[in-house]
């Protein structure tokens, strides 16, 4: 185990290093001047810009500002924004933010979609089934900012059940956009589960079990149940790292000051910096969550070994 651990850290370097190339070029190449935008309607004399483009390497070829950047970036220096404030200095403070909205939105997701799912699964061709089915097809076809403003609308201004903004409540802050952000991800949670579980129950080793007498209950959540979940176990694992990442939208629709809050920002002012440092942490993050899914699969089930 240790040595498939330690394997897969090796190949998370250079999965960051393209990554982080790929995203800082795409930034880079956007038209348009960073200082330019930076000052605004306000003119900012030829020494100031001079010194600004200097001190951000703005006049250097792409490639080697990215050299510049992964030079930093191996001592633990993600950057600088135009206000001169470390990129890390914004990650901590915005990522408790997000961090509480992802994971919100991992449990409601998890919850809901595994109930979903092994409904759909147990009763396949039921009622139940095809109103999960239906209601799966709905969540993954209507945008998250649509969603999200029909439910502030009914949930937080017609019917006060919900903040709509801010986080001046709390955990309770969370729940409203924590479920806007995991419909998606909820709806391939039932489905996964759903395809799975029932493609599972008509195996040789469940008949067997139903064979021996044993109670469905037992059938379901002992034997069957458990090959299922590893399916969705990838796909969850894979997906807090995701809901970091896919939080922008939300958090600009319910004012939540968090990372993708400040990713956006970072692109409306063309802070190259700020985007590439954030979005190199994400993807560590989603990194990090598939190994945790993979080390899993041995927990659900004793025949996967790690060589």
């Amino acid at each position: 185990m240790s040595r498939y651990i330690a394997r897969r850290l090796l190949l998370a370097i250079p999965v960051l290093i393209g990554a982080s190339f790929f995203i800082f070029f795409l930034v880079y190449a956007l038209p348009g001047d960073p200082v330019r935008a930076l000052a605004g309607d306000r003119p900012l004399a030829p020494g100031v810009i001079a010194e600004l483009r200097e001190r951000y390497n703005l006049d250097d070829p792409v490639f080697v500002q990215y050299l510049k950047y992964i030079g930093g970036l191996l001592q633990g220096d993600l950057g600088i924004d135009f206000s001169g404030r470390p990129v890390s200095e914004t990650i901590t403070q915005r990522l408790p933010v997000t961090a509480q909205l992802a994971l919100t939105a991992l449990v409601i997701e998890a919850v809901i979609g595994l109930i979903a799912g092994i409904v759909a699964g147990v009763r396949r061709g039921s009622y139940l089934d095809n109103l999960v089915l239906v209601s799966t097809t709905f969540l993954v076809s209507i945008p998250v900012f649509v969603l999200g403003f029909t439910l502030q609308y009914f949930l937080g201004v017609q019917i006060p059940l919900f903040p709509i903004s801010g986080t001046n409540e709390g955990l309770y802050s969370y729940l409203l956009p924590g479920f806007v952000l995991a419909t998606a991800s909820m709806a391939y949670v039932a489905r996964l589960l759903r395809t799975s579980l029932a493609e599972n129950l008509r195996n040789d080793y469940v008949r067997t079990a139903r064979a021996k007498g044993l109670p469905e209950r037992m059938v379901i959540g002992k034997h069957t149940l458990r090959n299922s979940l590893i399916a969705v176990v990838t796909f969850i694992g894979a997906d807090f790292g995701t809901l970091m990442g896919g939080a922008i939208v939300t958090e600009g629709v319910f004012n939540l000051p968090g990372i993708g809050r400040a990713v956006f920002d970072a692109v409306r002012s063309q802070e190259g910096t700020v985007v590439v440092g954030i979005t190199t942490f994400l993807i560590f993050v989603y990194i990090f969550f598939n190994l945790l899914a993979d080390v899993l699969y041995a927990a659900l089930d004793p025949r996967i070994r790690y060589e």
